[in-house]
């Protein structure tokens, strides 16, 4: 299991700027960064409160590369916002920031976490613009239904929603870019 100061920590004590360590062990590393996209939701459903719905723990990581066409995921965080004891259906880790793998400089292409309950599609606060830092956000449910948004904050092309489906990515909405500041989805039907 992840511990605090060895595999995630706060930059500083005043900081919500949230390192993760990688790579994560649990987690075998690809070419094809949705082979190890598909082996997250299974490892963090091992994790303390992760299935426990309104009781349960978000936990956050990211996905990246060390230049050489390899993806690794980090170990997961649960650090966050502290939250009263009891039932809540809003629950928040803060995405990395940074990695820390020393076998050299990580370049972060996603960032991920988990719901504790089930069904939990990707929140509008994580479809925001002004919540993107990467190139895609994965998030996935007690029940591992992943939800992928490729967000194209920065550009003028609407996002991507995609659920992960037998393996293959569908596409099931786009936010269009007079929406990216809120996050509402414009659903696609086949």
């Amino acid at each position: 299991m992840p511990r605090e100061a060895e595999h995630y920590g706060f930059t500083t004590s005043a900081s919500r700027r949230v390192w993760v360590r990688g790579p994560w062990e649990a987690i075998v590393p690809s070419n094809d960064i949705d082979e190890v996209i598909d082996q997250l939701c299974p490892a963090i459903m091992k994790l303390p409160g992760a299935m426990d719905r309104d009781y349960g723990q978000e936990y956050c990581g990211a996905l990246y590369t060390l230049g050489d066409g390899v993806y690794h995921a980090s170990f997961p965080s649960p650090l966050g916002p502290r939250r009263p004891v009891g039932p809540s259906k809003r629950k928040t880790c803060y995405a990395p920031m940074s990695i820390r793998d020393e076998r050299g400089r990580a370049s972060v292409i996603a960032d991920y976490h988990s719901h504790p309950w089930f069904p939990s599609p990707m929140s509008e606060e994580d479809r925001r613009a002004n919540t993107q830092r990467y190139f895609i956000r994965i998030q996935f449910d007690a029940r591992c239904i992943i939800h992928k948004l490729v967000p194209y904050a920065n550009e003028p092309r609407p996002g991507e929603l995609y659920v992960r489906v037998d393996k293959q990515w569908r596409l099931v909405g786009h936010i269009l870019p007079d929406d990216k500041a809120t996050g509402r989805i414009t659903t696609v039907t086949e």
